[in-house]
């Protein structure tokens, strides 16, 4: 199988694969729309099953980032990058420089940003051979306490928001005292998320696939622990993936209780169709690059300026934009996750007309 005729690829500008076999480094950078301005994403270093898996994710994540600008109003384009191999084993500083001398190689493109396996300071290393890193500055953040660039805090506050948003429009509620959340994936924005609930008087149902994650939200959060063949189907409220993507598929969608779905991963759907499924079983689906745009906005505001009070507005913006999106789907009937494609669409199609 091509890159060109991938199910996955969507008329992607640019896909560049790298090699470095001195340090071990093999890494995909997908650029897929720049209309708005630079691709910007995340860089993931996963252990992918095979080199198929990681080229599927790599199409896919830079797509959602190229309509998560969209949706949130910025100009920037939507890239990604993965990098083939277990953080926890595979990492080095010399993998981390190797990568930051390709990401120079794109002239700008491309901007990375910390994901899933990198971290701040990963980035830090990659800076020392290319300007495109993002979410690596000291700065005040949305919320006045000092940031060093790490954009999970901005993400798990418009995650809480846009789940806000979600529980008002599909339950009528307007807090969250005793709503039931069960949350999949503890990471930085999974965790920082649960605390956001608990302190809103939510209860907690949790799994991770790190027993420590587990543990720290069980004794600091009070949370139930779960194992990972319950978490999508338990008699809660809300269902919130934190973790990869692709987890609502035919299987786990009919065993769905929850009402809602609200969490951060990206790509949480399957297949495309699995947005109309969610529909006729009445779960309302908050699309995950509308919820999880937080990060991308302060990482924006980060290299363009902007102090911590406009930040939080356009954070608080992720709420107005679902529910609009839930509104336009109720008028038209049709699942969240169209109407969400085609508001972005029309944001970033219409950059380039």
């Amino acid at each position: 199988m091509t890159p060109f005729s991938h199910p996955e690829f969507d008329n992607h500008e640019q896909l560049t694969f790298f090699c470095d076999p001195d340090t071990g480094l093999r890494a995909i950078v997908a650029i897929h729309n720049s209309n708005r301005g630079p691709a910007l994403g995340g860089c993931r270093m996963y252990p992918y099953a095979s080199d198929e898996a990681a080229l599927r994710d790599v199409l896919r994540l830079s797509r959602g980032m190229t309509y998560k600008s969209a949706l949130a109003n910025l100009d920037l384009g939507g890239g990604k990058s993965v990098i083939i191999g277990d953080p926890r084993k595979d990492k080095s500083e010399a993998l981390l420089e190797s990568m930051g001398r390709c990401l120079e190689s794109l002239n700008g493109r491309y901007i990375a940003a910390e994901d899933s396996g990198t971290s701040v300071p990963d980035l830090r290393i990659m800076g020392r051979q290319t300007r495109n890193v993002a979410g690596i500055t000291d700065h005040p953040g949305f919320d006045g306490k000092p940031s060093n660039g790490d954009p999970s805090p901005a993400t798990a506050y418009g995650v809480f928001t846009g789940l806000q948003a979600a529980v008002r429009h599909k339950l009528g509620r307007s807090d969250l005292e005793g709503l039931t959340v069960a949350i999949q994936g503890l990471g930085n924005v999974g965790f920082r998320l649960a605390r956001h609930l608990k302190d809103a008087g939510a209860r907690l149902w949790v799994y991770d696939i790190q027993p420590d994650n587990l543990a720290r939200a069980v004794d600091e959060l009070g949370a139930t622990p779960v194992t990972a063949d319950e978490i999508l189907g338990l008699p809660v409220d809300v269902v919130a993936p934190c973790a990869l993507g692709a987890v609502f598929n035919d299987d786990s969608i009919r065993n769905l209780h929850a009402k809602v779905i609200a969490g951060a991963a990206n790509n949480q759907l399957a297949e495309p169709h699995h947005d109309e499924m969610l529909r006729q079983r009445g779960i309302l689906y908050a699309p995950d690059y509308a919820i999880n745009a937080g990060g991308i906005i302060d990482i924006f505001y980060e290299r363009h300026g902007g102090g911590p009070q406009a930040v939080r507005q356009h954070l608080d913006t992720i709420a107005h934009t679902l529910t609009e999106i839930f509104l336009r789907a109720d008028r038209e009937d049709l699942p969240t996750g169209h109407i969400a494609d085609r508001l972005a669409e029309e944001r970033f199609k219409l950059r380039n007309s």
